[in-house]
């Protein structure tokens, strides 16, 4: 199995980044890959800059990225309560490539945040409309209050958590 991972954040220090990472790598995969949005810069998404010059290359080589995966692994950051403007950019600029944006593939989405909510928000959007993207959503988990709950060196940290994050690795393997 290939997989790919993003945390959906331009933060260089994205919480999201980590946990999609530390949760790449609970799968026995044959390769792992971690795609950073800050390489994937693109123009605000607007129907005359599309008019002016196409679907910009970094959209597309996103688009295609994701196509190489056996399984997509999104952990979502919460602005407001939806998604990032990076993330929701880079979703509207892919959507006018290909509609399906996911292409039927599975998607285990994650989300976390400083908070006790760890996401909810911005999970229960993307619950509702990657399906309607192409999305084949196999398993979804949020994390809240990740300092309390993470640790660089040891992963998720509360054992009730850990387990609950196991038992959806092990149904989607």
């Amino acid at each position: 199995m290939d997989i790919i991972a993003f945390g959906a954040s331009n933060s260089k220090n994205s919480i999201n980044k980590q946990l999609a990472n530390f949760v790449a790598n609970q799968f026995d995969a044959d390769s792992i890959e971690m795609l950073d949005l800050n390489d994937y810069e693109l123009p605000i998404y607007g129907i005359d800059k599309e008019k002016e010059i196409g679907v910009p290359q970094a959209a597309i080589a996103f688009y295609e990225k994701i196509q190489s995966g056996d399984l997509i692994i999104i952990s979502l950051a919460e602005h407001n309560g939806s998604y990032t403007a990076v993330f929701k950019n880079l979703l509207d600029w892919m959507s006018r490539h290909e509609a399906k944006v996911f292409g039927n593939k599975k998607l285990f989405l994650l989300s976390t945040s400083p908070g006790g909510m760890g996401g909810k928000f911005v999970m229960d959007a993307a619950l509702s409309r990657f399906p309607r993207h192409g999305a084949e959503i196999v398993g979804h988990f949020s994390l809240p209050s990740f300092s309390e709950n993470f640790d660089t060196e040891k992963g998720i940290i509360n054992n009730e958590l850990k387990e609950k994050l196991a038992q959806i690795i092990n149904s989607v393997k």
